[in-house]
């Protein structure tokens, strides 16, 4: 299991948690969950509503869009941190191409948080509206 230390420098990687203090990176990683998932895992279906969003912490995964493979991502890269904000649908789907362990934030447990903490919520508009604006 990772330490509250090692999950804040994985979440603090990501563009749109940029603009958070230490103290804000940190309650991000107490709702973090730290889970194992097997080779052939799907974390997400392209055209579904996201609920989720992950760090990979170990292992890899690729991202396939169309039926096509369009990356492959490992230890320290992100996805889906869109739906913690928005009921935007998938634009790609991500499997799990070895057994990978990942950080799992819900965007019912980061809602929640931005309700106790409304200090982050204007640090995110500017990194959501330019990753927004790179999907279209």
């Amino acid at each position: 299991m990772l330490r509250k230390n090692a999950k804040v420098e994985l979440i603090s990687r990501v563009p749109l948690f940029e603009g958070l203090s230490k103290k804000e990176l940190g309650e991000i990683a107490m709702i973090a969950d730290e889970i194992d998932l097997p080779e052939g895992r799907e974390l997400m279906t392209q055209g579904e509503r996201g609920r989720e969003f992950f760090v990979i912490v170990d292992g890899s995964v690729k991202v396939t869009k169309d039926g096509r493979k369009v990356n492959e991502l490992h230890g320290g890269d992100f996805v889906g941190e869109i739906a913690l904000l928005t009921d935007a649908r998938r634009n790609a789907t991500v499997t799990a191409t070895t057994q990978v362990r990942v950080l799992v934030v819900t965007d019912t447990a980061f809602r929640s948080l931005l309700r106790r903490m409304p200090s982050i919520s204007p640090k995110l508009l500017a990194p959501l509206a330019e990753r927004l604006d790179d999907n279209q």
